[in-house]
């Protein structure tokens, strides 16, 4: 009996313990990569909006430029 008791705990339950366990922490891991992956996309979209931005100021002074050109040749 006691035999049997130690294979069942050898052979079953000790994997099931050692896999929950593996498992676990890989899901922290995870868990680190995504707080990571969000981070850096936050960071990227922040940049691209900024950059964006400047693209747009610089072609709206562009465009006075452009008309204060035409205004002065109709002149």
């Amino acid at each position: 009996m006691l035999e049997l008791g130690r294979m069942i705990l050898q052979f079953a339950v000790v994997p099931i313990i050692a896999f929950a366990w593996m498992h676990y922490k890989m899901s922290q891991g995870h868990a680190v990569d995504i707080a990571i992956i969000k981070t850096e996309f936050a960071l990227t979209k922040e940049n691209h909006d900024r950059q964006i931005i400047d693209i747009k100021e610089g072609l709206s002074n562009i465009f006075k430029k452009l008309d204060e050109i035409q205004r002065d040749m109709h002149k």
